[in-house]
């Protein structure tokens, strides 16, 4: 008789959602309804995965963002960063809420321009400005935030082609006490760069020095970071003024504000270590009213803030694929919504629910996506109900990035909806469909037939 090959036993804890010894159990409640529209209906009429998106959360955001830096400063303006999120439906309620338009490529510079925000209210960042791009910006009196010697050489040179008057600002980038520094935008403050460029600028003659830029990073959980910023920048225009007598019109403290969402291997969640933004305000606005600018000079205070005021309003509602159990006994629930939608996966721990009632069992999971590629890990360890095959769950806080950075790959991007003030709902994108991505390509004719 052949003996049989020894196999583990695989003993898995599922979590009845009683209570213990170890006290009440964490019950994961559905997420059903958006705005009071039910999430069940949306995936009827617009398909599975689904972005969804809240313009009341937009449009509620914005205005406590705004409350908390106006009722502190006396000129502030917000600028929409559209790379975080440049869909044209988003990027209009920011714009009709009174925010001008932060862009960093000629792409966005074009969209800015075609969704009607005047040339004058576009701020251009970003390291790819083509001479092109300049002129357009130039000619159209946009403010230019130069990132660079070789750009600032080339706006100096365009400036003496054509009559228009360069505004201009330079992009300072510095030590603000955080780890790792951002130094590969714009110009050091500590080695005085950041003060060669504004030299330089002040004696061509043929610029408009108008302004100071800084961002300092991204996901910032410090506030006394954006002090140390605002702190320097503040410096910087004291000296303008005391050498050239020149007095700057703006301060921009760029974005990088938290948000809600919880980064991998933090050990609080986000909703209770971020920083509000009566926080943040709190650290900019005393340093510029504390420092040596005389108070009738004070500049307009410009943010950039991007995810702090998109995440919320943002989720991505799907259908659970299948289960599985991995080769050591891990339940795995594999869901139709991967990294390609999902970009922010890689560094969040998303939340995600059920949107229909579940049973209280829970157990340890991995959520993986549909692709074809083992880094499509949506969460790699969660306590979660038992769904099902074709049960359906939502993930919370992600306007930011996920529709900028999304790919085309293995599977089509989804339609994406918004569900305006008066819970109507709108297709803001559609769904990608095999024709939509063959219109882009052509065959060379000797490649058009084949005999297999």
């Amino acid at each position: 008789m052949e003996k049989l090959a020894f196999e583990r036993p695989i003993i898995q804890r599922i979590n009845a959602g009683l209570p213990s010894k170890h006290g009440i159990s964490r019950k994961l409640e559905p997420i059903s309804h958006i705005d009071e529209v039910p999430i069940k209906s949306l995936m009827d009429e617009y398909g599975s995965p689904l972005f969804i998106l809240s313009e009341s959360t937009i449009r509620k955001t914005y205005k406590e963002a705004y409350r908390a830096f106006s009722s502190r400063y006396p000129n502030v303006q917000f600028a929409w960063s559209y790379k975080t999120n440049y869909l044209n439906a988003v990027c209009n309620v920011f714009h009709q809420e009174g925010s001008w338009a932060e862009v960093v490529s000629g792409f966005e510079y074009d969209k800015a321009i075609a969704n009607g925000v005047p040339g004058e209210l576009i701020i251009f960042n970003g390291p790819d400005k083509s001479r092109e791009d300049l002129k357009k910006a130039i000619n159209n009196g946009s403010l230019i935030h130069i990132d660079h010697f070789d750009e600032l050489y080339d706006i100096i040179h365009i400036s003496k082609e054509i009559k228009e008057r360069p505004k201009v600002a330079i992009r300072v980038n510095m030590d603000v006490g955080v780890y790792p520094k951002w130094d590969r935008f714009g110009f050091n403050f500590e080695n005085g760069e950041a003060w060669d460029a504004l030299n330089r600028i002040m004696g061509s003659k043929n610029l408009d020095l108008i302004g100071l830029h800084t961002h300092i990073g991204t996901y910032m959980m410090t506030t006394e970071a954006y002090r140390v910023a605002a702190s320097k920048l503040a410096h910087l225009a004291v000296s303008l003024e005391r050498k050239h007598g020149h007095v700057i019109q703006y301060i921009d403290l760029g974005g990088g504000f938290a948000s809600k969402n919880t980064l991998r291997g933090a050990y609080y969640p986000g909703t209770d270590t971020a920083p509000s933004f009566d926080d943040f305000a709190e650290a900019i606005t005393t340093a510029l009213m504390n420092s040596e600018i005389k108070p009738s000079h004070l500049p307009m205070l410009i943010l950039e803030t991007g995810r702090a005021l998109i995440d919320e309003a943002g989720y991505l509602a799907g259908t659970v694929l299948a289960n599985k159990r991995l080769s050591d006994g891990r339940r795995a629930t594999i869901i139709d919504a991967g990294v390609n939608l999902l970009f922010t996966a890689f560094w969040y721990e998303h939340e995600i629910r059920p949107i229909e009632p579940i049973s209280e069992q829970t157990e340890d999971t991995i959520i993986y996506g549909p692709l074809c590629m083992n880094i499509d890990v949506v969460r790699s360890n969660i306590t979660f109900p038992l769904l099902k095959k074709g049960d359906h769950y939502v993930i919370r806080r992600v306007g930011a990035y996920n529709n900028t950075q999304w790919l085309q790959f293995i599977n089509m991007r989804p339609n994406i909806v918004m569900l305006d003030v008066d819970g109507k709902t709108h297709l803001i994108r559609k769904a990608e469909t095999l024709e939509t991505i063959n219109n882009q390509e052509v065959t060379p004719e000797h490649l058009r037939s084949f005999n297999l």
